[in-house]
């Protein structure tokens, strides 16, 4: 059951669903008409925002192939007349009121936006744990359409949403009924961000779709100069250990390379990621014993875990014995995060300078005072 569970919380959190969008606006690069304001990325490389005296122009690079663009938006406010002579792209009426999201993590960002009224479905309802949204669904005010890889296309009709909110990921396929709806598909590729600042930036975007510009372009400022600020106090340390993530998935354990974001927060945590040697972005999958060969002399072990309980040392070893031969669980050394119960994906998806707080917390405890707050991660006890 919580292999189960932690699957389909996983893909919903993580990733979610399908690749080719429902409306128009995909495939190659859609040109930008001139006259327009460019509103600057400091790190997102995947995010392009134009904005217009009538509307607003969204481009978002294709992560999967960086030449193409995944999808254009013509973010459009409802007030006004539709403009003549737009570009190509999907007409997304502003700011949305009536929305569907696939995943807790922009569930958790849009109620941040002031904005959680306007979601008024979700999918894979049993797994989200964002408090407003778990209290909508029990009081019948947000609508369960089912599971996020096969919504029930009857209630997503019925609840005649401006918009549907959910994750691509490569080589998915088409996105089946919902493709066949005259509902426009906001594609949320943000997770395929280069940097943890990159993804953040993302909340610029967010902000426009619900009338939040102000206030998202605010918060991703601080959050900017709160990670930097974090980021300095290990710039020149000399010190840097490596930091082994996460165990078994069955029989792969799912290692973080060189170009993922929690390999970025690693390294300006002051530690060393002991996959780094693998050119590659996100996670690639290995077996216990290249990991134990490639990553058991960290000195640093975090792990994040789905139980009814929280894990132990103990438990930790129960699960699988190779666990006992890692030097980080020898010393003791071994931190975790119960994300069943804990908004560790819900809140460092767009605040990763609370992530990176942990981490240097961790990493380099010498480094923390005591007004050092740590957010998601503690030492797990022996029993």
């Amino acid at each position: 059951m919580a292999k189960k569970f932690f699957l389909s919380y996983s893909v919903s959190c993580l990733v979610a669903l399908l690749l080719l969008p429902a409306c128009g606006g995909a495939g190659g690069a859609t040109a930008v008409i001139d006259g327009g304001d460019t509103i600057p990325m400091d790190y997102a490389k995947r995010l392009t925002i134009v904005d217009y005296p009538d509307y607003t122009y969204v481009s978002i690079q294709n992560p999967w192939d960086t030449t193409k663009t995944l999808h254009s938006y013509l973010l459009v406010p409802d007030s006004t007349l539709l403009p003549e002579g737009l570009p190509s792209g999907t007409v997304i009426r502003t700011p949305l009121k009536r929305s569907i999201v696939h995943s807790s993590i922009h569930c958790r960002l849009i109620e941040e936006l002031g904005a959680g009224t306007a979601i008024k479905g979700v999918c894979d309802a049993q797994y989200m744990i964002v408090p407003e949204i778990k209290d909508g669904i029990k009081s019948g005010t947000i609508t369960d359409c089912g599971i996020n890889t096969s919504p029930d296309i009857e209630k997503v009709v019925e609840l005649n949403p401006d918009a549907i909110l959910l994750s691509p990921y490569q080589d998915s396929g088409a996105y089946g009924k919902l493709a066949t709806l005259p509902i426009p598909i906001v594609e949320c590729a943000d997770y395929m961000e280069i940097s943890p600042l990159a993804r953040a930036e993302w909340i610029k975007f967010f902000g426009r779709l619900y009338g939040q510009e102000s206030k998202a372009d605010s918060i991703f400022e601080a959050v900017k100069i709160s990670y930097n600020s974090l980021k300095e106090k290990t710039k020149d340390i000399a010190s840097r250990p490596e930091v082994l993530l996460d165990r078994l998935y069955g029989r792969q354990w799912f290692v973080p390379v060189a170009e993922s974001t929690i390999a970025t927060l690693i390294r300006d945590a002051g530690g060393l990621n002991p996959f780094d040697n693998i050119e590659s972005s996100g996670s690639v999958a290995l077996s216990a014993e290249q990991v134990l060969v490639e990553a058991g002399d960290a000195p640093v072990w975090i792990v994040r875990y789905i139980m009814p309980n929280p894990m132990t040392l103990q438990g930790l070893k129960s699960e699988n014995k190779i666990y006992s031969q890692f030097d980080a669980y020898k010393s003791g050394n071994v931190y975790g995060c119960n994300t069943s119960e804990i908004l560790l994906f819900e809140d460092s998806s767009f605040h990763p300078e609370r992530a990176l707080s942990d981490l240097i917390n961790i990493i380099h405890p010498e480094l923390s005072n005591s007004t050092s707050t740590q957010y998601f991660f503690t030492k797990l006890d022996e029993k």
